[in-house]
């Protein structure tokens, strides 16, 4: 029988997961940003990996060094979430014919810088022929038990915050793909957030020191999705009171009659840090991330009730559960 519907990531994701038989050392459920190995004496073994992919994950203004580079951030922001630190890279190439030594060259620097950038090292991988471009990066590092933070720690009254404002990425995406006007200034700072992110490792291995965080995620999917994430695992609601929206993509939505709340909830690629903060321990968080140059952002709270919800200005509204997502959403 023939069906139109489109299978998304996620729910190819849920379906390879239900043909598998669990490990008995899974110390981390399927579902969270990385995955564990439990090794005994409060250690765990964390992996994570992560494919970067020409057709829908570059855009055409982006370098073979920014695409590297950022196949490397793209992972690393997964280890911050978690507060982690990474220990070693591995790195699987597919790479389509044609390519020149200088390419070669690029994809190579841009590894390594993004590897430096972040303290740790390429040790080895593996080279193989694609119709396109696949940079496959694969993540090692150890962790205590008491200080890896899930999705999956939230409670009622949870400060909710973020590491940083939202929307330069799905403004910048905006002028690459659609070259939508604007400022040089803006432009240079918008688009500069596509090409160049940036992963939050020192403020995630902070809150980890802190034990102030009882959940987070890496907003790659967007804010929205994020919320929705976080909410599910912990089994609790949220309430959002203050929407971190960046100063100049709010000016870049005004001057393209965009919505600057879409902007900010359902852009994606932002790698921020979605957390929730014990609010006793809110001064011991921002103290901590302030000292490696954050300003935590408190947003809203979780809450009892079920729902994920924005309140603005004494209106209430459905914050919707999409995001990012392969197979679905369009490409760059």
């Amino acid at each position: 029988m023939k069906t139109d519907t489109i299978l998304g990531e996620r729910r190819i994701i849920e379906i390879i997961q239900s043909q598998l038989d669990l490990a008995p050392k899974m110390a981390i459920p399927f579902g969270d940003d990385v995955s564990a190995y439990d090794t005994g004496k409060s250690k765990l073994a964390v992996l994570k990996t992560d494919m970067l992919v020409g057709k829908t994950d570059v855009p055409k203004t982006m370098s073979l060094w920014q695409a590297a580079r950022k196949a490397v951030v793209m992972n690393i922001s997964d280890f911050a979430a978690k507060g982690v630190k990474p220990l070693a890279l591995m790195v699987s190439l597919g790479l389509p014919k044609g390519l020149s030594e200088r390419n070669i060259q690029q994809i190579g620097k841009g590894l390594n810088a993004g590897a430096r950038e972040y303290d740790t090292y390429v040790i080895g991988g593996d080279t193989g022929e694609a119709s396109d471009l696949i940079i496959n990066v694969s993540v090692f590092g150890t962790a205590n038990k008491a200080e890896l933070v899930l999705r999956s720690g939230a409670m009622p009254e949870d400060i909710v915050a973020v590491t940083g404002p939202f929307g330069k990425t799905a403004a910048g995406l905006k002028i690459l793909s659609e070259n939508l006007k604007t400022t040089k200034d803006i432009r240079k700072t918008l688009t500069e957030q596509v090409l160049m992110p940036h992963a939050r490792l020192k403020e995630g291995l902070a809150l980890s020191k802190t034990r102030a965080a009882s959940a987070a995620i890496d907003s790659s999917d967007g804010l929205a999705w994020s919320l929705h994430e976080i909410a599910k695992a912990s089994n609790v609601g949220i309430l959002i009171n203050r929407l971190p929206t960046d100063h100049e993509a709010a000016k870049f939505a005004s001057a393209n009659n965009l919505d600057p709340t879409e902007l900010t909830l359902y852009g994606g690629e932002e790698y921020e840090l979605v957390t929730t903060i014990r609010p006793e321990l809110w001064p011991k968080a921002e103290e901590a991330t302030e000292k490696v140059g954050c300003h935590l952002i408190c947003i809203g709270k979780a809450t009892a009730q079920k729902h994920v919800l924005l309140r603005i200005n004494g209106k209430t509204s459905s914050i919707k559960p999409k995001g990012y997502e392969h197979f679905k959403t369009n490409n760059l």
